[in-house]
């Protein structure tokens, strides 16, 4: 959690952590004994690309450093040969860089294609390095953009969006990552992986659905944590609390913020049967912030008094965007997660007076996509303008990057397989979102039973933003994801460690969607035989 918060602290956004992938255990036709001759690779340029250049360069392994904001580290690596292949689209003037790493002995027979985070469309070198560590031939691709927080390549030297490199970033070259790293596989072992797998939180979690959107028969498995789907969306969505700070001229501080959530919580805490620090579904809990107008609050040496203009506030934050005429748009920061994620604020000048920190990503979406003045000052946005927003980035970006297409008969049809987890207290995208999502699918594909023979998603009570990656809880997705590909052990929950409240461990079988957790009645309420998964009332 230090990390995630330090990084956050610096400004990155969404994915603010590497998915590092756990998973280790070899299928049956492991080729544990062969070794990659690094000297030389042939690549086959995928349709509509040239290849520009073709290195491959044996590494020793032992400890690698994740590079960019984002960084990290994983000790411990073998060695591996590390391919990179330099694509361009002609016409297109970009140069997208594809990077494979391949285990010189030891290699489980898998392949493992690493999605990004924010604005970065690819790994950093962590989740590369944890891959190979665990026996996989891994790869990702930068889709010819930046880091997470760059968004330089957004526009072209007429101040109009470069259609080119958000396809690659869109769709692209994740598609591209697949082919070169399966040729990569097939030409080091010579055959082709027994089971290949996407990997991916945040942006990488809508990559991964992207895959089984348009590109269904390119992975057997597909494991998509907290996943930004409904990008065009989401995007404008999460700039909502921003809009309603500056609009209602009322700036809560962290600490007020910190106490509604903390109310709520606790009003809420019990309807799974215990009060144990975590909320089981956030959309059902019905705390009114008015019951704490004239409420004291400790906030750095000062006491403040809540007021009902910080309770109008929050509730407004709580219910999500509308237009002016009161329809709903999209879900709202769910409760218990923390507000000052999209609500921040900046210190007290010398007057006392304080303004709204926007949160980078759906700020730079908003000013550079939609506006298309990356110096855009976004407090300017009026409810109105606001809705205009929403409608105009809907118009002009779902069909390239909403990655939201219900009908994923094509990768059923492969005998795909597609798992989810979403924290209940994501702070950057709420998982309402991929709820409606999973329910769009249900509606377009014959029902829950049907959709869950290959795409199964999992709520976590209390997790933030990727959380579950290991910097507020934890979880084995991936192994859970190749026991059911490899051996059709659909997993009915998926075990998890979660931190509540208090920051105390609690082992809980997450339940698959629509079901929820609910307490037996006695146990203890840190340990996963004590609840059971049932349907909420008014399934």
């Amino acid at each position: 959690m230090k990390r995630l918060l330090t990084a956050l602290a610096a400004g990155v956004p969404l994915a603010a952590v590497v998915y590092l992938p756990t998973a280790s255990a070899a299928p049956g036709n492991s080729s544990a004994s062969a070794s990659v001759d690094c000297s030389a690779f042939s690549v086959k340029a995928p349709a509509g690309t040239e290849v520009e250049s073709v290195t491959a360069v044996r590494q020793a392994g032992g400890t690698v450093h994740g590079t960019g904001i984002l960084g990290g580290t994983v000790t411990g690596v073998p060695a591996y040969c590390e391919l990179t292949v330099t694509l361009t689209h002609p016409g297109d003037g970009d140069h997208a860089k594809v990077r494979t790493w391949l285990p010189v002995n030891g290699w489980n027979g898998r392949f493992e294609a690493l999605g990004g985070a924010a604005y970065a469309a690819g790994d950093n070198g962590v989740g590369l390095a944890t891959a190979v560590k665990n026996g996989y031939a891994a790869a990702t691709t930068d889709a010819g953009v930046g880091d997470v927080l760059d968004t330089g390549w957004a526009l072209n030297g007429k101040g109009q969006v470069n259609t080119a490199l958000l396809k690659n970033f869109a769709d692209r070259s994740q598609h591209e990552l697949a082919l070169i790293g399966k040729q990569a596989v097939d030409e080091a072992y010579g055959k082709a992986a027994s089971y290949s797998y996407w990997n991916g939180c945040s942006t990488g979690g809508r990559q991964g659905y992207m895959e089984a959107q348009r590109h269904p028969a390119d992975f057997d498995g597909i494991l998509a944590g907290a996943p930004a789907i409904n990008w065009d969306e989401f995007e404008v969505a999460t700039l909502w609390p921003q809009v309603v700070m500056n609009n209602e001229k009322t700036y809560p501080s962290p600490c007020e913020f910190k106490a509604f959530t903390d109310a709520a919580v606790k009003a809420c805490d019990s309807h799974d049967g215990v009060a144990d620090g975590l909320v089981e579904d956030p959309a059902r809990c019905d705390f009114d912030p008015r019951r704490l107008i004239g409420t004291k609050v400790v906030c750095d040496g000062r006491e403040l008094t809540v007021t009902a203009a910080d309770a109008a506030v929050v509730r407004k934050i709580w219910d999500g965007p509308r237009t002016t005429s009161g329809k709903k748009l999209w879900p709202g920061v769910p409760v218990g997660a923390d507000l000052s994620g999209l609500a921040g604020t900046t210190p007290p000048d010398v007057n006392g007076n304080v303004k709204g920190a926007p949160f980078g990503v759906p700020a730079t979406w908003v000013a550079t996509w939609l506006e298309k003045r990356p110096d855009f000052d976004v407090s300017t946005i009026t409810y109105r303008r606001f809705t205009q927003l929403f409608k105009q980035s809907e118009a002009e970006y779902d069909k390239v990057i909403g990655t939201d297409a219900p009908d994923l008969s094509a990768f059923r049809k492969t005998g795909g397989k597609l798992l989810t987890w979403h924290g209940q207290a994501d702070q950057y995208i709420p998982a309402q979102g991929t709820v409606e999502y999973r329910r769009q699918v249900e509606r377009e594909m014959g029902g829950s039973k049907r959709v869950d023979d290959f795409y199964r998603l999992f709520l976590a009570p209390g997790t933030a933003h990727c959380g579950l990656n290991g910097t507020d809880g934890s979880t084995d997705g991936l192994a859970a994801l190749t026991a059911w590909v490899e051996h059709g052990k659909a997993p009915r929950t998926l075990s998890a460690t979660l931190v509540n409240a208090s920051g105390q461990n609690a082992a809980r079988g997450l339940c698959r969607y629509p079901q929820v957790s609910r307490y037996k009645g006695h146990g203890d309420p840190a340990a996963a035989s004590s609840f059971r998964c049932v349907f909420p009332p008014r399934h």
